[in-house]
């Protein structure tokens, strides 16, 4: 483990390191790093513009997980502890410093378990984690949808406001992304919680108002995973105030990083 933590500068340009993250604007002067799990259907791209809106203290690393993006040729799981585990193994040569793991929707849960699955094997934990318009961990999905049929699947996307309506329409296209929605909603809503300790890690939850699948209470039942440091943020917004309300949640993630005394003045 120590020799995998020492060569991050060197393996930042391999393989598995490439495939698994995009880094837009290389730091080597950041004081934290920032990895950005993107929601059901996302990928690498949903994070483009925060490395010019961030300070340059913070260097992103947006995460491209199977099925989409440069790896639209592989596969997306069905099996959340699967994808777990391949982003672990990928995330460990690059914590040879601090740094705080983002994820939006299914996201957040791949962030926690992920937090988790380093605890376990004894690597550098995340300073903070922000997990964003997700419920927590041991709450029960409250509304499935990956079984549903062609029309109605459709029409819950439709709900959760995060697709335009040409895409939506373009039946062409629809037909080339729908396989791999369908399989992150089937992984996120089949994902099994076990329970184990609370993390160490700060964790600040962000939530909107609107949004069809979380509420206020199934964002503050995070705190039961929290040793430490906790706060539930809520922003104006639906589903995807992740896109909507961009400037707020980024300087509120700067502002809960200071207060954490996580990040070094910039």
């Amino acid at each position: 483990m120590a020799t995998a933590m020492g060569k991050s500068t060197a393996t930042a340009g391999n393989d598995i390191t490439s495939l698994w993250f995009s880094n837009v604007r290389p730091n080597p002067q950041a004081t934290m790093r920032l990895f950005c799990l993107p929601y059901a259907g996302g990928g690498a791209q949903v994070f483009q513009q925060w490395p010019e809106l961030l300070p340059a203290s913070l260097e992103v690393w947006a995460v491209n997980l199977p099925g989409r993006g440069k790896r639209m040729i592989e596969p997306s799981s069905p099996d959340l502890p699967t994808v777990v585990a391949a982003f672990t193994d990928a995330l460990v040569p690059l914590l040879d410093r601090r740094f705080a793991i983002f994820g939006h929707s299914m996201g957040a849960l791949i962030a926690y378990e992920s937090a988790r699955s380093l605890r376990r094997i004894g690597a550098p934990m995340p300073a903070h984690i922000f997990a964003s318009g997700c419920y927590a961990p041991h709450v029960p999905d409250p509304h499935p949808i990956h079984h549903l049929p062609h029309q109605e699947f459709l029409d819950e996307l439709r709900r959760l406001g995060g697709m335009p309506k040409e895409v939506l329409e373009n039946q062409e296209l629809m037909e080339l992304i729908l396989p791999s929605l369908r399989t992150d909603f089937t992984a996120t809503e089949q994902y099994s919680y076990t329970e184990e300790p609370p993390l160490s890690s700060a964790i600040t939850v962000f939530g909107g108002w609107r949004d069809p699948l979380t509420t206020k209470e199934s964002l503050e039942a995070w705190r039961s995973h929290a040793k430490g440091y906790f706060s539930v943020r809520m922003l104006q917004g639906d589903h995807f105030f992740i896109h909507h309300a961009q400037s707020l949640l980024l300087d509120l993630m700067v502002t809960e990083l200071r207060r954490t005394n996580s990040l070094a003045s910039s």
